[in-house]
């Protein structure tokens, strides 16, 4: 991917409210709990290889990646922690894990003897690390029976594997009505006393857990996701137990500046008709970057005014009206603080209809990233 560096619009990541989230997240935990980082899609598109550099500084025990060539990544940029991969990694690939010393979430018998027979005709000696996954809720991958959980508890024994952790993911911890988060804790209660010895790792814990449900961290890992950007798991829904500093701040300068006459239109299937003489400004980023084409409505601030983005925004450019004629290079904020207003990346999700870890992510690798 081209990435935009001779263009006026960037997303600036301040590395040090990353460090500041994910200390305050360890100071609002149990003493002995350990803290994975959870830098999966690019650090949620603050970008993958400076975030994890900010977390290691800021103490914490390893990271949490969805694929494995994202620990890879990690890898090649000379950070060794252990390093976990969420998502299930066909079985022909898991080799390379193992060299790596990448670990690997497993959720079926059928996975593990899979790779125990490759090892044996492929000579592989060096164990691979796994995490046993348990469905208790979330329907998404894991054990969901505690007598296959048995089996592959008897399997990872064996020399092929090094039996690193267990863990479950609960799929309404961000929400106020706890009956099935609670229903999903007493389903992991149910397959942990089949356990007889426990491994490095057991985490059910993500940012939501982490800071709303401590008395379900009865492992000793929380895996620290969206809370380490500053940003509330919830949206508004709850309010976070520990000051978050949002990390992300997204801006452009205008290219262009006009006086619109009253009935012209602005942009794609003629959405806007200016109904006095307006100055409107054009702003180099669109649906290409990731901010999304159904803002239109919806403002970005100036100086610390709302100025309203006017007609459909277009893959890569779009409109605003302005409150006066501005000089071509002002900046304007899409996500962030200007002249004490602010627009966070909620309120962007918000209007879009979607919620916060969608804009983050979305947010493209042609805009340039500047790191502080």
């Amino acid at each position: 991917m081209t990435i935009g560096r001779m263009r006026d619009a960037r997303l600036k990541i301040n590395l040090e409210a990353v460090r500041d989230n994910i200390r305050s997240q360890k100071n609002d935990l149990p003493h002995d709990s350990h803290v994975f980082a959870v830098v999966k899609a690019n650090a949620y598109g603050c970008g993958l290889v400076p975030v994890a550099q900010a977390a290691l500084q800021a103490g914490v025990d390893g990271f949490c990646v969805a694929i494995l060539d994202e620990g890879l990544t990690l890898r090649e940029a000379g950070i060794n922690k252990t390093t976990l991969v969420l998502g299930i990694t066909p079985v022909r690939y898991a080799v390379v894990a193992a060299d790596q010393e990448i670990s690997l979430a497993v959720g079926s018998v059928k996975w593990l003897d899979a790779y125990r027979r490759m090892t044996r005709q492929q000579h592989i000696d060096k164990p691979l690390k796994v995490h046993l996954a348990l469905d208790t809720g979330m329907g998404r991958i894991g054990f969901t029976t505690r007598e296959e959980f048995r089996q592959a508890l008897a399997m990872v024994q064996g020399p092929e594997f090094d039996f690193e952790g267990i863990f479950t993911h609960f799929a309404t911890a961000d929400g106020s009505d706890e009956r099935y988060f609670r229903r999903q804790f007493r389903r992991w209660q149910q397959f942990m006393a089949v356990v007889k010895k426990r491994p490095r790792y057991c985490h059910v814990a993500n940012s939501s857990v982490g800071m709303w449900h401590h008395d379900v961290i009865i492992g000793n890992t929380v895996r620290m996701g969206i809370s380490m950007y500053g940003e509330s798991p919830a949206g508004r829904a709850i309010t976070p137990t520990i000051h978050l500093n949002p990390v992300m701040t997204m801006s452009a300068d205008l290219t262009y500046v006009k006086l619109l006459q009253a009935g012209d239109s602005v942009g794609y299937g003629k959405t806007y008709t200016a109904k006095q003489n307006e100055w409107i400004g054009t702003l180099p980023v669109g649906y290409a970057d990731g901010y999304p084409r159904r803002m239109q409505g919806f403002h970005v601030l100036i100086d610390g005014q709302e100025c309203e983005i006017v007609g459909r925004v277009c893959m890569d450019q779009l409109m605003v009206r302005l409150p006066k004629k501005l000089p071509v290079g002002t900046t304007a904020v899409f996500v962030g603080q200007s002249a004490g207003k602010q627009i966070t990346l909620t309120d962007v999700a918000d209007y879009a209809g979607t919620i916060n870890y969608e804009i983050m992510t979305d947010i493209g690798e042609r805009l340039k990233r500047v790191y502080r």
